[in-house]
């Protein structure tokens, strides 16, 4: 009973890491097609803004959930406003020039902190359940990717905001004619995805060693699930991530945790042959 209860919180945790790691690139990519090849590297810069907060002295909740958030949204930002908002509709020029930008922000992250991987502790301990131990943190971050999942559908399908922002990425000429300007929404929804980007860097950096290439563990697995999720930003998020999560998860306790890495990318393999629209290609259409 005791190992069941383990092996069921490690499938939750590692759904839940993956809805935090796609939801932003959800967003960019899912919602306004911008292949976001930098997608990892606003992860590392959401994990160190997060470090660096926490060294200056404010309390790591804060610096997780408030400060690198807008840290990384507001670089996002300025990216969108340079960059993204000049390349709309131009999905080869989007991914070399985000893959510029990753480089880019690798480059800068080594001259400011260095080389050295850096981090910062786990604000909650772990516990034990009969003769396992459990890390306590996999909790926390459970509850924020099923309070993001909540709040990323309540916003876009019960808010005007969300409304508006939804119609403008299908049909930006008719938001336009509705007296909307598809600029300053498509502004916004980068801000928002950087943001969410953010957030996941940040919850996840307590747990990994952090420099400045560590974005690279992420991208391949965002892409994979946003993907395999298929058109429905919500559903598909959380359906895919859910199946990757539980593949990887039954090969990592049955073999090694290499396997489980390997596992879940032959499942999106398989998963893509089976059902080239996506998940929510086949099934769940129509919803959010």
């Amino acid at each position: 009973m005791d190992l069941t209860v383990v092996i069921l919180v490690e499938m939750l945790y590692a759904v839940a890491s993956l809805i935090l790691i796609s939801a932003g690139l959800a967003v960019v990519f899912g919602m306004m097609k911008v292949i976001n090849l930098a997608h990892g590297e606003f992860m590392m810069m959401g994990g160190y803004a997060t470090i660096t907060a926490v060294n200056l002295g404010v309390n790591i909740f804060v610096a997780m959930l408030i400060i690198a958030p807008l840290v990384v949204g507001l670089i996002g930002l300025v990216v969108e406003r340079l960059v993204i908002r000049h390349l709309y509709g131009r999905l080869v020029d989007t991914m070399l020039a985000t893959w510029g930008l990753s480089l880019f922000f690798i480059g800068l992250a080594t001259m400011i902190f260095g080389n050295t991987t850096t981090g910062i502790s786990t604000p909650i301990p772990g516990f034990a359940i009969g003769n396992y131990q459990i890390n306590g943190y996999n909790f926390f971050i459970i509850v924020v990717a099923i309070l993001l999942l909540i709040g990323m559908l309540s916003i876009l399908k019960a808010t005007r905001a969300g409304l508006i922002a939804r119609g403008a990425m299908q049909r930006s000429d008719m938001a336009a004619a509705l007296g909307y300007s598809p600029d300053r929404i498509y502004m916004a929804t980068f801000f928002c995805g950087s943001a969410l980007s953010g957030l996941a860097g940040a919850v996840l950096a307590p747990l990994v060693g952090l420099v400045p290439t560590s974005g690279g563990a992420y991208i391949a697995k965002a892409f994979i699930t946003v993907i395999a999720g298929g058109p429905s930003l919500i559903a598909g998020l959380f359906s895919s991530a859910g199946f990757f999560g539980v593949v990887n998860q039954i090969f990592t306790f049955a073999i090694s945790p290499v396997i489980g890495e390997v596992a879940l990318l032959v499942a999106a393999v398989v998963l893509l042959r089976l059902l080239p629209q996506g998940i929510t290609g086949k099934f769940f259409k129509g919803k959010l």
